[in-house]
C-alpha cells in the first residue's frame, strides 16, 4: 500500500494512528506530497480528484480517500474493532469521528485563512465562527473524556488527532485550560507508542 502523506497533516495522522495500533505501519509506503489547497499537487490529483491528503494506494490498483474510508478499510485489513458494528455504538463512534473530523476541518481553516490567504483578503469573523465550532467541539469531547478511560477506537483516535493539531497550530486557544477532563485524558492517551511514532515536528 501507498499513502499519500504529509507530515502536519492530522488526517494522515489519524491514518496511521490506526496503522500502528493495528501492526499495520510497516506495510504502507509514504509518498511525501506539496499538498496545498491552492497550489494543487499534480501527483495526488491523478489518483484522487480532491488532490487531498490522505489518498491510499492498494495494492490491486483501488484508490482510497478521506480519511474516514480508510481508517476503516485499514480496521477491517487488520480485524481491530475500531469501528463497532452496525447499530448504536456505531452511530455513535461515526458520530464522535465526525465531530472530531468537524474540529480538525476548523482548524485547518484558521491555519489556512492566515497561513494561505494575503493579509488584505482576511476575515476575522471568519476566523471567529471557525474557533468557535472548535470551542464548540471542545466542550462535546470535554463532556465525554471521563468515560474513555483506556478505550482506543475510531472516537478517541480522532480527538486525540484533533487536540493534538490543536497543540500544533493553534496552541494560543488554551485548550486544556478549557477542557481538563480531556487534558488529562489525552495526557495519557498522547503518550501511546502510536501517538509518538506519528507526532508532527
Amino acid at each position: 500500500m501507498k499513502l499519500f502523506y504529509a507530515k502536519a497533516s492530522p488526517f494522515v495522522r489519524k491514518v496511521l494512528v490506526v496503522a500502528h495500533e493495528l501492526g499495520l505501519a510497516d506495510r504502507i509506503e509514504l509518498l511525501p506530497t506539496a499538498a496545498h489547497p491552492i497550489n494543487r499537487d499534480a501527483g495526488i490529483v491523478a489518483q484522487n480528484p480532491l488532490g487531498q491528503v490522505p489518498t491510499l494506494l492498494l495494492d490491486d490498483g483501488t484508490v482510497l480517500a478521506d480519511s474516514r474510508v480508510i481508517c476503516e478499510y485499514l480496521d477491517h485489513l487488520g480485524q481491530g474493532g475500531f469501528f463497532p458494528a452496525p447499530g448504536p455504538a456505531r452511530w455513535a463512534a461515526l458520530t464522535a469521528q465526525t465531530i472530531g473530523d468537524g474540529l480538525l476541518d476548523a482548524a485547518l481553516l484558521c491555519v489556512y485563512e492566515t497561513r494561505v490567504r494575503q493579509e488584505t483578503e482576511r476575515s476575522p469573523a471568519w476566523v471567529s465562527g471557525q474557533r468557535e465550532k472548535i470551542a464548540d467541539a471542545l466542550g462535546r469531547i470535554e463532556a465525554a473524556a471521563p468515560e474513555f478511560g483506556e478505550r482506543v477506537d475510531i472516537a478517541t483516535i480522532t480527538y486525540g488527532c484533533g487536540l493534538g493539531y490543536l497543540d500544533l497550530r493553534l496552541p494560543d486557544l488554551g485548550w486544556r485550560e478549557r477542557a481538563p477532563a480531556a487534558a488529562q485524558w489525552f495526557a495519557r492517551f498522547g503518550d501511546r507508542p502510536s501517538m509518538q511514532a506519528t507526532r508532527p515536528e
